[in-house]
């Protein structure tokens, strides 16, 4: 299995230009940041204190959330590939069988998820440090780390149920594309959740990247949150509200609580993966 983990990572990093169609979806929202979207919310947000920072970090969080989405669907069109080709016939006949080789594929996007989402954190906050002078607070870093894995985990199971549907790679090039764009917008890094209607917000609510985002914010932010706002509780939940930081149902989400979400969202997608595969098994054992 680890031959066929480290063939799927080494392929992804040979196709240079796959790597940078991947990661569009995550570059397009730190670039119209820069040029304009920091400053309206800048300007929207008239607060005092490290506001630029705070928004900084608020970008980088929703930024990870889109990175691990599109970098690992673009992982996992391998599997497409290898069924065009033919591979996987080759591949199934091997000792680790189907539920081997799909193994594979997941723990392959998983790591190049990974990988991907810390060669954007590190150079969003090292451009933040250079140009708005932000620190990093090295604090929470294991559960930072922490959410980066789970976020490829969870990214990559969701994108596992609807790579199996997919038999072109043209048709699936097209899915990436608009996974790409939409996933901006789920995320709540183009326009803020509440400055949204509420149908389109509920929508958001339903895309289980936008809790990972949430998680994000919540641990880059940490105490800044606290300092920026200088004790003022109902002004800082308005601007948790208004910009993703906490979800609300009903009322805004504890860390805990989104936490828990997570883990719900992820035991369910894998069952459904599980038993994706043991259907599509049975196919084959069939036709066999």
């Amino acid at each position: 299995m680890l031959a066929l983990v480290k063939r799927n990572f080494l392929l992804y990093f040979r196709n240079r230009s796959g790597v940078i169609h991947s990661l569009f979806g995550a570059i397009i929202p730190f670039v119209l940041y820069l040029v304009f979207l920091g400053n309206n919310m800048k300007k929207a947000w008239s607060i005092g204190g490290d506001l630029v920072g705070l928004l900084d970090f608020w970008l980088i969080g929703g930024t990870l959330a889109v990175t691990a989405l599109t970098t690992t669907l673009s992982a996992l069109s391998q599997a497409t590939k290898d069924r065009k080709n033919r591979v996987t016939d080759d591949l199934f006949i091997t000792d680790l069988g189907q539920w081997g080789l799909q193994t594979s594929y997941l723990i392959s996007s998983i790591l190049i998820g990974f990988c991907m989402q810390v060669f954007m954190f590190v150079l969003m906050t090292v451009y933040f440090m250079i140009t708005d002078q932000i620190v990093f607070d090295w604090g929470p870093v294991w559960e930072l780390f922490m959410l980066l894995l789970v976020n490829s985990l969870l990214s990559s199971l969701v994108n596992a149920l609807f790579i199996h549907y997919f038999k072109s790679v043209d048709s699936l090039g097209r899915f990436a594309t608009i996974v790409g764009t939409a996933s901006g917008f789920l995320v709540g890094t183009y326009i803020p959740i509440g400055t949204l209607p509420n149908f389109a917000q509920f929508l958001m609510k339903l895309t289980p990247s936008s809790y990972i985002a949430s998680l994000f914010r919540q641990v880059l932010m940490g105490n800044d949150l606290t300092n920026v706002f200088r004790g003022n509780s109902l002004a800082q939940e308005q601007f948790e509200k208004s910009m993703g930081v906490r979800l609300e149902w009903q009322e805004l989400l504890t860390r805990q609580e989104t936490y828990y979400i997570v883990g719900v969202i992820i035991v369910v997608v894998a069952i459904l993966c599980f038993l994706q595969n043991m259907t599509s098994h049975r196919k084959l054992n069939v036709k066999a």
